[in-house]
């Protein structure tokens, strides 16, 4: 049984406090997954779960972290290759979390499962889309366009979007105040 606590934040306050969780376990996967921020999974989670002003932000903080580790702690190149590119994920980041929310908004009413399952397939494409649409500026994003790749990562993102969900629940039935979505959110 979730335990009742009388939630003293405002709305904006308490997705402020769910984009910190979710960037910090966007954190978590970026160093167990290679730098691989699951952003279509947060793209999903926040379209859902909260405010829609708060998907933007909470794409932005897990793209600056994400840049962070990389440049920071693995030594990626600081190079112009390598920040256009990360330019360009960052890009793709808020695309992935915009058609989330559009897709969000075409499944108002629906379960949440049904909820997830579109706007993770939205965020997932459009994150893609925008990926293949830098290729001129970059150059070398097409490896990770290819099939394997794409199917590898829509799995590893769908599992990461699972656990998201399951981190959210625990923390709600623990006490920490459910997001405040304007959207209605049925089981």
């Amino acid at each position: 049984m979730a335990k009742t606590m009388t939630n003293p934040l405002s709305g904006d306050q308490t997705s402020g406090l769910w984009v910190l969780l979710l960037t910090v376990a966007s954190t978590v996967t970026t160093l167990a997954f290679a730098c691989a921020t699951p952003f279509p999974a947060l793209a999903a989670i926040a379209a859902v779960y909260l405010r829609p002003r708060a998907a933007v932000p909470l794409m932005i903080a897990a793209w600056v972290v994400s840049q962070v580790i990389g440049f920071g702690f693995k030594g990626y190149p600081q190079d112009a290759d390598t920040l256009l590119t990360g330019c360009a994920i960052g890009g793709a980041a808020v695309a992935s979390a915009l058609a989330a929310l559009l897709a969000a908004k075409a499944t108002t009413g629906r379960s949440t499962p049904i909820r997830l399952a579109a706007t993770y397939v939205a965020g997932f494409v459009a994150f893609k889309l925008a990926i293949a649409l830098s290729v001129p500026l970059i150059g070398h994003a097409d490896a990770a366009l290819s099939v394997e790749i794409m199917v590898r990562q829509f799995v590893r993102n769908a599992a990461i979007l699972v656990g998201l969900v399951a981190l959210y629940r625990v923390l709600t039935a623990v006490g920490v105040p459910a997001a405040s979505a304007s959207r209605p959110v049925t089981a």
